[in-house]
Parts: structure tokens; C-alpha cells; sequence
């Protein structure tokens, strides 16, 4: 009787994996090509010189191999300072832009603005520019991140005012940030 209805089982088991009902309605369209992979945060960095011949501001257009969309989040940071860490290691110390000074004479302020296509990064404020040390104007540099509006929906970015917190957010290691571009802007 055991053997009876172990067979019986079986075969109760080989019918219902066998049925098949009808087809359901198609999904959704997918985009040829994508596969989630390419919407990746990119890191790029720039260099240059602020000039009352480029009226103070760094003009980059994003190069071919960056597609940015206009949902897209681009973030500029300053190289501000390289400090020592406690093993005598040098640590870039990196600022989200918009950055003000204040000094005796006024206030002078490192911000940028960007479309899909570019980002302008330039100096505005109550002091003449042209009279700030050389050490604020030339060999200025940037790194401007590019986080796609989806990637920021799937992941929770809780501090981009800290340039090494915002990458470790986003799964990248800061010390092994290799910019794919680094130009200098005259």
C-alpha cells in the first residue's frame, strides 16, 4: 500500500509540473543594450587657471564617452587642502561647491552651474578678483561627479557635502578614484 501511494504522489506531482495555463500578457518594452551596468556614477577631474581673461570661471564640456541627462545630478568639489593624516600620508581635503571666503576686504565665492552638456565652474564676489592671491586663482582643481538619477533612487545618498562619505555611499573607495578625464582648463 506504501509503494500505491508513493506512485500516486508521483504522479499527482509529474501532472501538476506539467500543466501549463495560458501565455499572460507581455511585459513592459526594455531599452536595447541596457542592463543596468551603465548607469554608473562617473568621477572626472579638471585643473585650471582663473584669469580676467576667461572672466574667472572654468568652462568643460562633457566629453562623448559621458552621457549625462538632464535628471541627472552633477556635483563639483574643490580640491581644498591636503592635510597629514597620522601616518604621515597626504589626504586630499575636497569642499562641495558652492564655497565662500570671507576676508577683510569682502567675500569671494568658488561655485559653477551645469547643463547635460557642460559645467561652468567660476568665481564671483564683493572683491576685485584680480587682486587675490595667486594661490586662490591658478592651478585650481575640481572634481565634478555625475550620479544618475536612477542610481540616486536606488541608493541612499545621505551626505554629499563629504566627498569621501558621498563615494564610499555610493560604493566606491576614494583613495581609488582615478578621474577617467583630467584636463587643464586655460
Amino acid at each position: 500500500m506504501k509503494i500505491f501511494i508513493k506512485i500516486f504522489f508521483l504522479a499527482i506531482v509529474v501532472f501538476i509540473a506539467g500543466c501549463r495555463g495560458e501565455q499572460g500578457p507581455p511585459g513592459a518594452p526594455g531599452e536595447d543594450g541596457l542592463d543596468g551596468d551603465l548607469f554608473l556614477p562617473q568621477v572626472f577631474e579638471i585643473e585650471g587657471d582663473f584669469t580676467a581673461e576667461n572672466e574667472f570661471s572654468l568652462f568643460f564640456e562633457f566629453p562623448s564617452s559621458i552621457e549625462v541627462f538632464e535628471s541627472d545630478i552633477v556635483l563639483a568639489y574643490i580640491l581644498w587642502d591636503v592635510v597629514e593624516s597620522q601616518d604621515g600620508e597626504d589626504l586630499d581635503l575636497w569642499r562641495l561647491l558652492p564655497q565662500t571666503v570671507a576676508l577683510n576686504e569682502g567675500v569671494f565665492m568658488y561655485n559653477y552651474d551645469h547643463t547635460f552638456v557642460d559645467v561652468s565652474i567660476f568665481m564671483e564676489g564683493t572683491v576685485d578678483l584680480a587682486t587675490l592671491p595667486e594661490g586662490d586663482l591658478a592651478n585650481q582643481v575640481f572634481r565634478i561627479v555625475v550620479l544618475p538619477a536612477d542610481f540616486n533612487v536606488k541608493n541612499d545618498l545621505r551626505d554629499i557635502e563629504d566627498f569621501n562619505l558621498m563615494m564610499k555611499s555610493i560604493g566606491i573607495d576614494p583613495k581609488s578614484v582615478k578621474p577617467e578625464i583630467s584636463l587643464k582648463i586655460n
